[in-house]
């Protein structure tokens, strides 16, 4: 069997694919194939060298290390991609409106006779498909597509903010999909922060740690004896009787009723 090899997962996902009438389903697949060719060729990115397989609505892509590299599909491809997005948008209907949902993975990947297998290729297709990415690009009306990436990427690529890339931007999700439970990443070209995902609580800091006494300093006072409650005292140094009693040092004589 021959080794796997590593490529750069890229998938599009058309919203709202099933509803359409497959005249307009027809039309939105031509759509999705030149906005995608197109982003590649605005940066330099060779689409004849890329692995193409079709998903109806979509298309699953691997792209070899030859061809580009994470920083460039998450920054400047991303920003083709919306443009051209952006493009379309400006003619078509709303009935026949093309937004897209796109997942961003790496890893290695198993061809065999009938295609291409690969844990790395489950991941892109879970994420693709994750609510919380259909949640924040139907909660942006405006905007045409809605990008996902793996916690490896963000990790890898975004946290660093890569030329075009603004860490700030994306917003960190939990994905809980059959076999894949992990932290991913969602960003909305044009936005801030993706719309309808609440930033993550800044971390707390650590609890206070008592001060220790520094070497060769006074220890603390001992606390005062606690006065009896009620009634005068007296005091007496030295040799004092007092009634019956004879007080050879010091002693603390309290008042009050007699017992």
């Amino acid at each position: 069997m021959p080794y796997p090899t590593f490529h750069f997962i890229l998938v599009v996902d058309i919203e709202g694919f099933g509803k359409r009438t497959v005249p307009v389903q027809q039309s939105l697949r031509k759509a999705m194939y030149e906005v995608v060719q197109v982003a590649f060729e605005d940066t330099n990115l060779d689409w004849d060298t890329v692995v193409r397989l079709d998903r109806g609505d979509g298309i699953l892509m691997l792209v070899p290390t030859t061809t580009g590299n994470s920083v460039v599909l998450a920054g400047s491809f991303v920003r083709a991609l919306d443009a051209a997005l952006q493009e379309k948008a400006r003619i078509y209907t709303t009935e026949h409106q093309l937004r897209m949902r796109v997942a961003l993975h790496q890893g290695n990947c198993q061809r065999d006779k009938d295609g291409w297998v690969g844990e790395a290729l489950n991941t892109a297709s879970r994420l693709v498909d994750a609510q919380p990415l259909r949640d924040a690009l139907r909660a942006a009306k405006r905007a045409q597509m809605a990008l996902i990436v793996s916690d490896e990427i963000y990790r890898g690529v975004v946290k660093h903010g890569y030329r075009q890339i603004d860490p700030a931007s994306f917003g960190e999700v939990q994905i809980e999909a059959k076999e894949l439970h992990e932290p991913a990443w969602i960003h909305l070209p044009g936005h801030p922060y993706p719309p309808g995902i609440k930033p993550a609580a800044p971390p707390q800091p650590p609890p206070a740690t008592p001060q220790q006494p520094q070497s060769g300093s006074q220890p603390p006072a001992a606390p005062a004896s606690r006065q009896a409650e009620g009634g005068n005292h007296f005091t007496f140094s030295g040799g004092v009787e007092v009634g019956r009693d004879f007080v050879g040092g010091n002693k603390t004589v309290y008042g009050g009723e007699p017992r």
